[in-house]
């Protein structure tokens, strides 16, 4: 007998993550759910806005797995940040734990840290100034947090509540803190050689973060292609949930 398909909410489905999660998960093992405030062709369709609790509940009866891609994203005043990344992390989490969901995967940001580049060797690798690099101090989930501006300090405040939940509440958080995504899929300036995730890559590491043992009750992992001048540490992700990114940035 066939084993039955993994159900797996997905907010932000139609975004530039969403669409290579889409893309890239195999429909025979995972059975996947949008909500959005738009409908998302190909699967079960919830339209609702995070922002409203009770609105967006009824996404998630029967879902075993969330993964919260939905924010506002940027660097826009905090009135703006404020629905989709405060409210809205709370909300989807709400929701998760009151309809019995096992996991939820969010997606938060190298924003978290990347304050550290008005730092040497960080800014120097940033800006592309690589003469005298050898080797430098990769930032892991131990480094201090240090947001580069409000939108950081919102996904901060999101990896704070997972760790609550997962506290709490029992349920197993994972916090991916994602790498710059963007629809060229190709790194354009010097930062980008640094912090660039294919979408290739950031999807494989959501299938292995949905593939993970329940046991792994709450973990963040930086998540990039595994880019030559990178800061961030990709060992322990590949430690714990087997993440091997197939991308890099010297390949264009």
């Amino acid at each position: 007998m066939a084993s039955e398909r993994m159900r797996v909410l997905v907010t932000g489905l139609s975004g530039l993550i969403g669409q290579a999660v889409q893309r890239h998960l195999d429909p025979a093992t995972y059975e996947l759910r949008s909500l959005s405030r738009r409908a998302v062709g190909g699967v079960e369709s919830f339209r609702a806005d995070i922002a409203d609790l009770n609105a967006i509940q009824p996404a998630f009866d029967g879902v075993h797995t969330v993964v919260h891609l939905a924010a506002q994203v940027g660097q826009p005043t905090f009135e703006s940040l404020l629905p989709a990344n405060v409210v809205g992390v709370y909300n989807v989490f709400e929701a998760a734990r009151r309809a019995g969901v096992k996991r939820v995967i969010f997606a938060s940001s190298g924003a978290t840290v990347s304050g550290w580049e008005k730092d040497e060797p960080y800014r120097s690798l940033v800006a592309g100034r690589y003469d005298g690099l050898r080797d430098w101090p990769m930032m892991t989930a131990d480094t201090p947090l240090r947001p580069s501006g409000l939108y950081g300090a919102t996904k901060v405040w999101g990896e704070a509540l997972a760790r609550v939940y997962a506290d709490a509440h029992g349920m197993s958080m994972i916090c991916l803190r994602v790498g710059r995504v963007i629809e060229e899929d190709r790194p354009r300036d010097a930062r980008e050689r640094s912090v660039w995730c294919s979408r290739r890559d950031i999807a494989r590491m959501i299938e292995r973060c949905l593939a993970a043992p329940l046991s792994v009750a709450f973990e963040t992992f930086f998540v990039t292609s595994k880019n030559r001048w990178s800061y961030r540490d990709l060992d322990h992700a590949r430690a714990v949930v087997g993440f091997e990114p197939v991308d890099a940035a010297e390949d264009f």
